[in-house]
């Protein structure tokens, strides 16, 4: 039988906390809040301007 693979911190990589989880600490709990506040976690996203116009052309294939 092959034994569970202990969780682990996504920012240190230290085992997890119940009382915190997914991380191990209140400190990377808040340091992973932080990221978020600053944005440093995004995705990236398309502005219409970016995008060529649309075929008014009314021909549709």
């Amino acid at each position: 039988m092959v034994a569970p693979k202990a969780n682990r911190c996504p920012n240190c990589g230290a085992p997890t906390d119940p009382g915190s989880s997914p991380f191990c600490s209140k400190r990377c709990k808040d340091v992973d809040l932080n990221r978020w506040l600053k944005g440093v976690y995004s995705i990236p996203a398309v502005e219409d301007d970016d995008l060529p116009p649309p075929d008014e052309s009314g021909d549709r294939n």
